[in-house]
């Protein structure tokens, strides 16, 4: 490979017109980050983390690597095994040339130039030289988590906690005089799981974390509004679920404590009786939010955990999911209405990851916008599989064609990596590039001014208004 090839990624990457240029570098380029949805680590942010080497934050945990790294044929050694940083590097290095065309050949150098200013094509015979020249700005005393985070301008984060979650490193962030927020987002999916081999154990835990023995089902709504308040005390104004696609099926009290009661007791639950109780827990949860004002998250569609001898081997979140082909329409709409029925739904963001479902959700989302709130229902950012050029576009297409782009609240990096921030970057360029092109093409008149109000809302203002941090 040329070694004198430098990034693609030039001040006007992506931006195809002049207009598109104008909008981004005068309006979105400088606004602050809020990303209200990612998996980052309490932990790490509250100690304010320092690295060793580069692939410790670069490589580690972040399966979007590591499923490239597969498919070129990288031996699991260097990936989740106990090959050395820069072996792993190394690996890395050879893989990113034959990415092209991939979001992370983009992702790789846009965080290389905003984290490192290397400027510089990754490739195999350069790995040592780029491996050294990152790990020199990681220990110069100037590159830990939060200065990372200052880096790419993150004014706001929500990281996805359990509800058992004792939310003492969000405490003792929250104690230091630190201008960004951290937030938390209620994960309840373990609550949920009530054929899981765990559940039992679960349960306990979660009675141990709200001191409520949970031994029925009302002790365990008890158990879940303890947690939800304590929660709420500690600044927490979100949930998220993940879910491969909503539960309906409506029980009564009585056959859903008596199919709770089975499952705490580790008794086969028949899938109908499953969705029973979730339908049950998850529309009492919903309720929950509405009462507290919060915002609920719904992504929807995975197939997790496909590969049962990895799963076996690596556990979950390591790169063996895929995207998921329920039918989504129906129950997610019936769950819905029974919430707007008795005007308890919350604000909430529905986020698919089968594409073929892009109109079905933005659709839905105009079902339950009733006036009270600009954008109460939302149809969320491209997620996953999706947060790519082409799903990114297609989303705020989809948004454009059949709602509001300009009430949307913009992009989330959804990650585990300190280094994906420029994701929002490449959300931005994008958006202003969509702007652009109609501008040039005539769709859209040339007033850059109230098209620039638009990306800003967009981008930043929207979500400091949809969302009490």
């Amino acid at each position: 490979m040329n070694t004198a090839f430098k990034s693609v990624i030039t001040d006007d990457f992506l931006l195809q017109t002049e207009a598109a240029r104008d909008l981004y570098h005068d309006y979105a380029k400088q606004l602050p980050i809020i990303d209200y949805h990612n998996h980052l680590s309490p932990a790490d942010i509250a100690r304010n983390r320092t690295f060793e080497n580069i692939s410790e934050v670069w490589l580690h945990g972040d399966h979007y690597k590591w499923r490239a790294m597969r498919a070129n044929g990288v031996a699991e050694k260097y990936i989740t095994g106990d090959a050395s940083p820069f072996e792993k590097f190394q690996k890395w290095a050879e893989t990113v040339p034959l990415t092209m065309r991939n979001p992370l050949y983009h992702w790789t150098h846009l965080e290389m130039l905003r984290y490192f200013q290397i400027e510089d094509l990754l490739h195999a015979d350069n790995a040592r030289v780029i491996f050294n020249r990152m790990n020199s700005t990681l220990t110069d005393g100037q590159h830990s988590v939060l200065d990372l985070l200052e880096i790419m301008n993150v004014e706001a984060l929500c990281t996805t906690e359990d509800p058992t979650d004792s939310l003492e490193h969000h405490r003792n962030f929250g104690n230091q005089n630190i201008r960004m927020k951290m937030s938390t987002a209620f994960r309840p999916d373990r609550v949920l799981s009530i054929d899981s081999h765990h559940f039992q154990t679960y349960m306990i835990q979660l009675g141990i974390s709200a001191d409520i023995e949970i031994k029925d089902f009302k002790t365990l709504k008890d158990a879940l509004v303890s947690r939800l308040d304590f929660f709420h005390e500690n600044g927490s104004r979100l949930s998220d679920h993940g879910l491969s696609h909503m539960p309906f099926a409506t029980a009564s009290d009585h056959e859903v404590s008596s199919i709770f009661e089975r499952g705490l007791t580790g008794s086969a639950v028949s899938n109908e009786e499953r969705e029973k109780y979730q339908t049950t827990l998850l529309t009492f949860l919903s309720k929950e939010y509405h009462r507290m004002g919060w915002v609920q998250q719904f992504h929807i569609g995975a197939l997790r955990n496909t590969n049962t001898r990895m799963f076996k081997s690596l556990g979950p979140d390591t790169g063996w999911d895929s995207i998921g082909d329920w039918n989504q329409a129906e129950k997610l709409s019936q769950f819905l209405d029974n919430l707007d029925s008795t005007n308890q739904l919350a604000k909430t963001i529905l986020y698919n990851l089968n594409p073929r479902d892009n109109e079905v959700f933005a659709t839905m989302t105009g079902n339950y916008n009733d006036g009270t709130i600009a954008g109460k229902v939302q149809y969320g950012a491209a997620w996953w599989f999706l947060d790519q050029l082409d799903g990114m576009e297609k989303q705020m297409n989809t948004i454009s064609n059949l709602g509001m782009l300009s009430q949307f609240v913009g992009m989330v990096t959804d990650s585990r990596s300190f280094l994906s921030f420029p994701r929002h970057e490449y959300f931005r360029r994008l958006l202003c590039n969509l702007f652009g092109n109609d501008i040039d093409a005539g769709l859209l008149p040339f007033d850059i001014p109230w098209i620039g109000q638009l990306v800003t809302r967009i981008c930043y203002q929207n979500a400091t208004s949809y969302f009490d941090f």
